[in-house]
């Protein structure tokens, strides 16, 4: 064997791969260790989605090779969630694509849009995916940075004076994860007026606009949006099904035919009980979403005491999936992670992994049962600042 591929040096294993093994490691030697680290939503789907899975998976027909594009009626299933949810309109035989998982359409529009030494704009903080796939592909990420102060949104005057000329791609997702800022109507024509001004092609990932947040929105919505921006959705966090793998990529016909080049070289289609179980969870109404809501919205409030009994600052009106919380001067967050997890057996998420300007946060996800989350109110009681 003549060696590894030089691009694993410019990327290490993921976070939460590492991390999570030596979480599980604790448990087996015994700790309590209570998860508040990962966004994997820990409740089940609606029956009808898990019907719809048994129902075709019970089906002698249903198990061999699919359509790369994936089936009519999930296609259909989108373009209608994307019309009732977000008044955008879409061409389900062109304009959609299912995928498997938005974190693969991470990869197959890098691979599609990217040539070597290209340059991508990836916020900062952000989903570390956007660095470690751009830097695969040797292309070069650009960080942008979303301060506090700023409601986490770019700054413009900055984006305005920077060289823009390799730039081809910016990732840009709202509800913004890890800090839960929302993005406004005003931010999104913002970002399609620089992406259409400056010949980038904006990416909008968009998994959590269901979660805690009232006015769902869509980058797509804004007029002129297609011709310069594309979108990742998600069905992991909405409709509690993470393990299914299944996402959604919409946008111009031409830019998704680019990215299905790619795509149907590297998969062989998602399995049918999978595609009818997502388009049984694509036609819930907003009982769903609302009954959801309700359990995140307990759960908020509990977060929000461990944060005040850690003397954190938190935004209370942040949506999504998780709470992003600021240490006081002279602590520092990474410290603070280790020091529950080894004094307290609670795990959270250092927000140094998210970037640099994550580096005084941490983020606690709310995919955890409120017994769980009481037993860590109840141990954070004895936490005394070091």
């Amino acid at each position: 064997m003549k060696g590894f591929s030089d691009r694993l040096g410019e990327v290490k294993e993921y976070y939460f791969s590492k991390k999570l093994k030596e979480v599980q490691q604790l448990r087996e030697s015994g700790r309590p260790i209570i998860n508040m680290g990962i966004g994997s939503p820990d409740l089940p789907p609606d029956d009808s989605v898990i019907e719809a899975l048994k129902r075709t998976a019970s089906s002698p027909s249903a198990h061999g090779y699919q359509s790369y594009q994936g089936t009519n009626e999930l296609r259909n299933a989108i373009a209608a969630f994307y019309a009732r949810n977000y008044s955008v309109t879409l061409d389900p035989s062109s304009e959609v694509l299912p995928l498997m998982g938005s974190k693969e359409g991470i990869m197959h529009i890098s691979m599609a849009f990217l040539n070597e030494g290209d340059e991508v704009l990836v916020p900062n903080p952000g989903y570390p995916t956007y660095t470690s796939v751009t830097k695969l592909l040797n292309a070069k990420p650009i960080y942008y940075s979303l301060n506090e102060e700023d409601n986490w949104e770019p700054d413009w005057e900055v984006l305005s004076q920077a060289d823009l000329t390799k730039v081809k791609l910016m990732w840009v997702n709202y509800p913004h994860m890890p800090t839960g800022a929302i993005g406004s109507e005003a931010l999104f024509i913002k970002l399609v007026n620089f992406a259409k001004e400056n010949n980038v092609l904006l990416v909008h990932d968009n998994p959590y606009s269901f979660i805690l947040n009232e006015e769902p929105k869509s980058l797509l919505e804004i007029p002129g949006a297609k011709d310069h921006a594309l979108e990742l959705n998600s069905l992991s966090k909405t409709y509690n099904i993470p393990g299914w793998r299944v996402g959604m990529l919409a946008g111009r016909s031409d830019y998704l035919a680019a990215v299905l080049r790619v795509k149907s070289n590297m998969d062989s289609g998602m399995f049918l009980g999978i595609q009818e179980g997502a388009v049984a969870a694509l036609n819930l109404g907003n009982a769903w979403t609302q009954s959801m809501n309700k359990v995140y919205s307990r759960r908020k409030d509990l977060v929000l005491e461990m944060a005040k009994l850690l003397q954190l600052e938190v935004q209370k009106d942040a949506v999504g999936l998780f709470v992003w919380g600021k240490v006081s001067e002279g602590r520092t967050a990474t410290d603070l992670v280790d020091q529950l997890l080894y004094d307290f057996d609670i795990f959270i998420t250092p927000g140094l992994i998210f970037g640099s300007n994550g580096a005084s946060y941490v983020r606690f996800s709310l995919c955890v049962g409120e017994d769980k989350m009481e037993e860590a109110i109840t141990r954070l009681k004895n936490y005394k600042l070091p």
